[in-house]
């Protein structure tokens, strides 16, 4: 699997109010979740309010570990590395999968069970989620139904119980956009 870096470039202002370049370099944050061939995640920012706050020369507020779910009323972007999923993921329990999501912060999320799981990672989280394929190809599967993404693809996923397969022999590179969101309508967890 190629592993190229994701460059973080962030802007700011100066003490005059005039736009300045703050940082440009790799994301800092990087962490491979779920053992040696699990997802590798570039975690890019993270906002903790609506409307996001924006001053002179501030930084990404600081988080431990690498959580899935976005702050409360906040926003978080990431780009994944997923790797083929090959048969490593067959015979997946509903505890191995439940300690996979535990490991980014969302045990709870994880709806993998023993009877009826279509995918050993199928998740169900309170965001809408706006995923960009970057490169290579995953297959993205509901309750009902499945679809291929590719390369170009956008993904509108709104809290929706969901996996993603990656099929093809190849990594496949995924940008999402996590929104914190409030289910209604008797959708809620």
């Amino acid at each position: 699997m190629s592993e190229r870096p994701v460059r973080r470039i962030v802007t700011g202002h100066d003490d005059q109010g005039k736009a300045i370049f703050q940082e440009d370099g790799p994301v800092p944050r990087v962490q491979r979740i779920g053992g040696d061939y699990g997802p590798l995640f570039y975690e890019v920012w993270n906002t903790r309010e609506s409307p996001a706050r924006i001053d002179r020369a501030g930084g990404e507020p600081p988080e431990e570990g690498i959580q899935l779910a976005p702050p409360r009323n906040g926003t978080r972007i990431r780009v994944l590395d997923i790797p083929p999923d090959g048969d490593r993921l067959d015979n997946v329990t509903a505890e191995e999968a439940r300690a996979h999501f535990a490991e980014v912060g969302a045990g709870d999320a994880s709806s993998h069970s023993t009877e009826g799981s279509r995918h050993a990672h199928m998740h169900r989280t309170e965001t809408v989620d706006y995923g960009i394929v970057l490169e290579g190809e995953l297959t993205l599967i509901l309750d009902e139904g499945e679809t291929l993404c590719r390369a170009g693809d956008i993904i509108v996923q709104r809290g929706t119980n969901h996996g993603w397969a990656n099929r093809s022999d190849r990594n496949c590179r995924i940008a999402f956009i996590l929104i914190d969101g409030a289910y209604v309508d008797g959708l809620e967890l």
